[in-house]
């Protein structure tokens, strides 16, 4: 740590699904500040169709404070497991990478705290249709309509091949889509 009074960057390890309610709690504390990127996406489920919000980093968020005299505060907050460490030794996060982290999330937010990806679909992707009459199914993607999010499929139905017309979020498909500058490599 460089002088043990200035506010740093931190990653905070949190409870699984609950950095939402981590980085709501580390908010209150006003020497805090919190940054916790999230994804959000349509994905079908046995309940239906429902938007998936997320951590893009799974059980972390980032958090600036003075560790020397707000780290018990954030260590005892609701949702925090713990500030990473490696021994005896916590590692302060570079400012400069998370303005750079934050310019990048900020280009892919869509109105919200969140941001919206799309899925991962080719022409010629095999699919299976995980709601609706043909569930179950599998087919060929013909086409692909991403301002109306359908999709064209070949579907192999009584013997014949049959084009139909779905849904994205009628699909079991593999994953949302990071954007590639979010990825890394």
């Amino acid at each position: 740590m460089s002088d043990e009074t200035s506010p740093s960057w931190y990653v905070v390890r949190t409870q699984v699904k609950r950095e939402h309610i981590a980085a709501a709690h580390l908010k209150n504390l006003e020497e805090v500040e919190v940054f916790l990127p999230r994804i959000r996406y349509l994905k079908t489920t046995r309940r239906g169709k429902i938007w998936w919000v997320e951590a893009l980093f799974p059980g972390y968020l980032l958090a600036k404070f003075d560790h020397f005299n707000f780290s018990r505060a954030v260590i005892h907050s609701p949702g925090v497991t713990k500030i990473v460490a490696f021994g005896e030794s916590v590692p302060e996060v570079p400012p400069e990478f998370v303005e750079a982290l934050k310019e990048e999330v900020g280009k892919y937010q869509k109105g919200g705290d969140a941001i919206v990806v799309g899925w991962k679909l080719a022409v010629g992707e095999e699919v299976e249709i995980a709601d609706g009459p043909f569930k179950g199914m599998e087919g060929t993607v013909l086409e692909i309509r991403s301002a109306t999010e359908r999709v064209s499929l070949l579907l192999n139905f009584l013997g014949e091949e049959q084009p139909i017309e779905l849904s994205l979020a009628n699909l079991l498909l593999s994953g949302p889509e990071i954007p590639q500058e979010l990825r890394g490599n």
